[in-house]
């Protein structure tokens, strides 16, 4: 835990790791503080409006029944189980139980389509996959394409044959559980992450991620936890934005969590949620702040008090770093990571000054550096790629079934990011852009490829190419360029059928929210797409707009 202190070089210089031996994930965010009876865990408000409340004892039986339920379903040590669940108590359990038996945990975005949902599973040949009565008949279409897929559990609504209750199999589990000891560095989980120039890669992290984001979520929440700290995002805990930089950690020290999330994000519901349960600390990804500053005078109609707000994904400006201070009354933290090695970089309000437009400083138990393609530190100021020095507890262990992608990723004893910035005189980073060819929008990391390689399915579609756009509020918009088979003609009604072919079958947020069809596409003399000619000529056109 960081010890607070004056100034940054105080906070940094006194911080050291304690990481254990033996070290399990569900038995810190749960059964360690389950005999308080009565400490609050979780507030659950659904879609409908209903709330159900539940302590970290109720989760520690509920999670040991479960967890007896998967082993008699024949789930084992480092079997993987993909969750496919949105913010909900369920979500919570299963991750807890998954833990606790030594399994490996898949998060998985409930908007996922079919094609998606197949890769992951298959790429990690999941054994078992929790789901909702929402998602279910998304892995129903796809179950028989997974030899590897024994055991689906479903939450609630009708039961086909061959799926599993959820409720059931926890009502016929035992309250007593004798979790797997697992160490430190044991597997516990796989976040894919999108790709550039091939599929998703799947980041395995072992039990000690949690711990390593600890400093992470401390420092830009102004030293969490402080006394009537209650945490809420609206990123999907099947990200580790909402995962790993939210729920465990507020677990991890024994806070309460607010689980709710809509299919669509709402800033006048946002607002309600804050009031209506006290919430103190929050991640909101920029998009969201966004959205939230152009509702009027919020203030005189929620009553609302927040401590501290943490943003990554995107960086802020000073619009809105200035509307946190004058209608939230806080000044709004940044960080930065990615899935690979999170919440490295980023301010704390408390103890150094935020200045508009940098990504912060180094978070007290991490080395970071820009250097060169040699991996040697480049001068102050020189443009370089970020890079975290090995080892480190909160990087991860590897890419699922991909050495090469593995080796590719670090230099010497560094981590490379792929982000390129540059460092001043006073340790804080300045975002340059992607070394890759990664979309960010909204908050989320896209890779071109995945897309692509959908949008090559479609009938009409003979070649495409897929970037970012520059856009005010998403940071970038998805943009595709198509050159359409000689018998298909471009039209507004064969745009929106492309739109639609990936938004079913990989996510809402991977979709081309922008087409242009061309006749043709810049290529090298060895047959690649240029797709950094295409990207260049968007900056281009977006900037003349205005």
């Amino acid at each position: 835990m960081l010890k607070a202190g004056k100034t940054y070089d105080e906070v940094y210089n006194t911080f050291h790791w304690e990481i254990p031996k033996l070290y399990n994930i569900g038995m810190d965010i749960c059964d360690k503080w389950a005999h308080q009876r009565y400490r609050l865990a979780l507030i659950y408000q659904d879609e409908e409006g209903q709330v159900e409340h539940y302590t970290f004892w109720e989760l520690k039986r509920l999670s040991n029944r479960l967890a007896n339920g998967l082993q008699e379903k024949g789930i084992e040590r480092g079997d993987r189980v993909g969750i496919l669940l949105p913010q909900s108590p369920e979500t919570a359990i299963s991750h807890i139980a998954i833990y606790k038996i030594g399994g490996i945990a898949i998060p998985l975005f409930t908007l996922f389509g079919t094609d998606a949902l197949e890769y992951r599973l298959s790429n990690s040949e999941a054994k078992g996959i929790i789901t909702d009565e929402a998602n279910l008949h998304k892995v129903l279409e796809i179950w028989e394409k997974l030899p590897h897929l024994k055991v689906v559990i479903v939450t609630g609504g009708e039961k086909p044959e061959r799926v599993l209750d959820f409720w059931e199999l926890v009502d016929k589990g035992s309250e007593e559980f004798n979790p797997i000891k697992t160490r430190a560095d044991d597997p516990a989980l796989i976040i894919y992450t999108s790709g550039t120039t091939g599929p998703p890669k799947g980041a395995l992290h072992a039990h000690r991620v949690l711990l390593g984001h600890v400093p992470g979520v401390e420092f830009p929440h102004n030293f969490f936890p402080k006394e009537d700290d209650l945490f809420w995002t609206p990123a999907d805990w099947a990200w580790i934005g909402g995962l790993i930089d939210v729920l465990f950690p507020s677990w991890h020290h024994g806070i309460p969590v607010v689980a709710h999330r809509t299919r669509k994000f709402d800033p006048e519901e946002a607002f309600h949620l804050l009031a209506t349960y006290g919430i103190r600390n929050a991640f909101m990804p920029p998009t969201a702040l966004k959205m939230m500053r152009q509702v009027k005078d919020p203030a005189s109609r929620y009553a609302y008090r927040m401590r501290s707000i943490g943003s990554g994904g995107e960086t802020l400006g000073e619009e809105l770093l200035d509307w946190g201070r004058e209608v939230m009354n806080l000044t709004i933290n940044e960080f930065y990571g990615q899935t690979e090695c999170n919440l490295v970089v980023g301010s704390c309000s408390e103890v150094m000054e935020n200045i508009p437009g940098s990504m912060g400083r180094t978070i007290p138990g991490h080395t970071v550096e820009v250097v060169d393609e040699s991996g040697s530190p480049v001068p102050q100021g020189t443009v370089g790629e970020v890079a975290v020095e090995s080892p480190d507890p909160v990087m991860f262990l590897e890419y699922w079934k991909n050495p090469e992608a593995t080796t590719e990723k670090y230099v010497k004893n560094w981590l490379l990011t792929g982000d390129l910035a540059k460092k001043d005189e006073n340790g804080y980073f300045w975002f340059v852009g992607r070394k890759d060819d990664v979309i960010t929008s909204a908050g989320y990391r896209i890779g071109p490829a995945e897309i692509e390689d959908c949008l090559m399915k479609h009938p009409s579609v003979s070649m495409v190419a897929v970037v970012g756009s520059p856009d005010k509020t998403r940071t970038e918009v998805v943009k595709a360029f198509i050159v359409l088979k000689p018998e298909t003609a471009p039209s507004p009604d064969i745009e929106e059928d492309i739109k639609k072919f990936v938004k079913v079958r990989l996510a809402a947020h991977e979709y081309p929210r922008e087409i242009e069809f061309v006749s043709e596409l810049p290529m090298t003399a060895t047959g690649k797409i240029m797709r950094k000619e295409l990207k260049k000529l968007e900056i281009e056109r977006k900037s003349k707009q205005g």
